[in-house]
């Protein structure tokens, strides 16, 4: 178990993803985003081609090992497919600059006069003080998020800290995983596993149907799943284990706010995370397991 000291409840800090997780995922879902990778030239009939530069933008060109293991559940050949020539379609700088402009455009056409609103100013100020303050020592997607400008407009800032605290935490889930002994298709076999989404959910992530037997049987050997693939009772432990080692992990930059801006900033998120939901960008299933973890 991973002791990350004081700051809000674990509790606290993983519904405060919760609020923040579908404000970032506009990127990868709002048509707005796709319009903007089909200017520079990325196919857009599916999300992947502009969701990995997109996502990986911050790292800078970086090659499809570097990006996997930053990524880490992704297919290192799915990766590599996507990753292999997009920067040859447009650089990092074009595609930061791509994806803010299209998170304007899906902001206000979601949130509308709300978007220019002094709530979601006053949002955007909260989730930027903790968001300045998360530590990014050995979390590389979170680091270079950091090391970007922060855009003037409260929305777009926003958007900015829901990016690097959701990144934060990412690289913290993936530490939580190694910890557990868990690869890249075991963490994703282990999570089905306790109904956190179906198989068929994480099949998106690019794995072969034999990977994925085999990443099974690897926890089958270890008690983790039974021979339909369902978790066991210490194979559900282990999980919990590392969903709390996560948010653990994640209390860091929450100690930026009294506990009393935090329930505010709670408060605020209230109604743009209602107005996302409500837009049905955003697929019902993920393969995060929010609101089943």
């Amino acid at each position: 178990m991973v002791n990350q000291g004081s700051g809000p409840e674990p509790g606290r800090v993983r519904q405060l993803w919760h609020l923040l997780e579908p404000l970032h995922a506009v990127l990868y879902y709002a048509p707005e985003v796709f319009e903007e990778a089909a200017a520079l030239g990325y196919p857009v009939e599916e999300r992947w081609p502009s969701y990995f530069p997109y996502r990986a933008a911050p790292l800078g060109a970086v090659g499809a090992e570097s990006v996997a293991s930053a990524f880490y559940s992704f297919s290192p050949r799915m990766v590599a497919e996507h990753i292999d020539h997009a920067w040859k379609i447009a650089d990092p700088a074009a595609l930061l600059r791509a994806r803010a402009r299209g998170i304007d455009r899906s902001y206000r056409a979601i949130f509308g006069a709300r978007a220019d609103s002094s709530e979601l100013a006053e949002a955007a100020a909260l989730a930027r003080r903790a968001a300045e303050a998360a530590d990014t020592a050995g979390r590389p997607l979170a680091a270079a998020t950091a090391a970007l400008d922060w855009p003037e407009a409260p929305h777009l800032q926003l958007w900015h800290a829901a990016t690097l605290l959701r990144e934060h935490r990412g690289d913290g889930h993936i530490a939580a995983l190694l910890v557990a002994g868990l690869d890249p298709v075991e963490s994703l076999v282990s999570f089905a596993a306790i109904g956190a989404a179906s198989v068929q959910r994480f099949e998106s992530r690019g794995w072969s149907p034999q990977e994925w037997a085999a990443a099974r049987a690897r926890l089958a050997a270890r008690g983790l799943v039974d021979a339909e693939g369902t978790a066991t009772d210490a194979g559900r432990e282990l999980r919990r284990a590392v969903e709390d080692d996560t948010d653990r992990l994640a209390v860091a930059p929450w100690r930026a706010l009294t506990a009393q801006e935090i329930d505010r900033l709670v408060e605020l998120l209230g109604e743009f995370w209602v107005a996302v939901l409500s837009s049905g960008l955003l697929p019902s299933e993920t393969t995060l397991g929010i609101g089943k973890v």
